[in-house]
């Protein structure tokens, strides 16, 4: 891991102050107001349904602490066929010069060892944005310098990195279990519409017809068909009390999860989940294949595995995280 990885990945802490998904590089769907939802009630939702102070004033892992011993074993539990699924998109070799609205870019250089005769590798990768799959740590968002539990913002980021909430404290991996939500499935299209918003009461139509329940502990990936249209739908903000009802600790999606604009805040799903919830993050995963197997298997529960790299104060990883059935 390089120090030029590090800042990078640092420095896109920064994009929360641009405007919604413009800071990803993307248009705002045409429908992206939610009616009702204001920044008042997104506020009150950030204040009522927050998980600051549950695990102590000093708590970093925030609802990652519900994935108790018990939570795993019932987790590896479920991997009864030994069907391995990889729910990351393959990367792409994107020139930092090319990259996108918050300069995702991946640059390689090789290098071959004379004479010892071994090739060696400079990777530069900058991950956040809508292009890699990528995990996000709790120190990735603030709303006006508050991170989650309290955390000052002027006290934790530097330019070398979190000096709280960051993905190293991660560095023991994410294992519980996982639910698949697949709301094409269920309405029984290939993909959602770009820009399309998912609501609690899909989700639990999902639930009731695929015989799952999301409980305390559980990571959920929401799958939209987006790789197939290359544009993003997800879910829509009022989602934000239903999570913490449901205490998820981990938030996928194959987009960016916000398709909700509430005037003053960028990405205001993001911040709920990060800031509010103590919750992790996965964006941009593939989650077609999951999709496949999930259906062929008739199992939409699975034990979920990723061990992001726990680069010291780092505001997230690229990740491969994988499925087991």
């Amino acid at each position: 891991m390089t120090l030029r990885f590090l800042v990078a990945s640092a420095v896109v802490v920064t994009v929360t102050g641009l405007a919604g998904w413009r800071a990803f590089g993307q248009q705002p769907p045409s429908a992206s107001t939610v009616p009702g939802v204001t920044k008042e009630q997104v506020d009150r939702w950030i204040k009522e349904q927050s998980n600051w102070g549950r695990w102590g004033k000093d708590d970093q892992r925030g609802a990652m602490n519900l994935v108790t011993d018990a939570k795993r074993k019932q987790a590896v539990a479920l991997a009864r066929t030994g069907t391995v699924v990889s729910l990351a998109r393959k990367p792409v070799i994107v020139p930092k010069a090319k990259s996108e609205g918050a300069g995702a870019h991946l640059e390689i250089e090789l290098n071959h060892l004379d004479p010892s005769d071994y090739t060696v590798e400079n990777q530069m990768l900058a991950f956040h944005g809508s292009t890699f799959t990528h995990i996000d740590a709790l120190c990735h968002g603030d709303i006006k310098g508050t991170l989650y539990n309290g955390f000052q913002l002027k006290d934790v980021v530097r330019n070398n990195g979190c000096q709280k909430l960051g993905i190293d404290g991660l560095a023991g991996g994410v294992v519980t279990r996982g639910i698949l939500i697949d709301i094409p499935r269920l309405k029984g299209i290939r993909n959602l519409e770009p820009g399309s918003h998912v609501y609690p009461a899909d989700i639990e139509a999902w639930e009731k017809q695929a015989g799952v329940r999301i409980s305390a502990g559980d990571a959920i990936f929401l799958h939209t068909g987006r790789w197939i249209t290359g544009k993003t739908s997800g879910y829509d903000i009022t989602i934000a009390p239903w999570l913490k009802a449901r205490d998820v600790v981990l938030v996928g999606s194959d987009g960016t999860q916000d398709v909700s604009e509430v005037p003053g805040y960028a990405l205001p799903l993001h911040k709920f989940i990060l800031i509010a919830l103590g919750a992790n993050i996965i964006d941009n995963a593939d989650l077609g294949p999951l999709s496949e197997t999930a259906a062929r298997l008739k199992q939409w529960e699975f034990l979920f595995v990723a061990g992001p790299i726990a680069t010291p104060g780092g505001t997230g990883s690229p990740l491969n995280p994988l499925a087991i059935f």
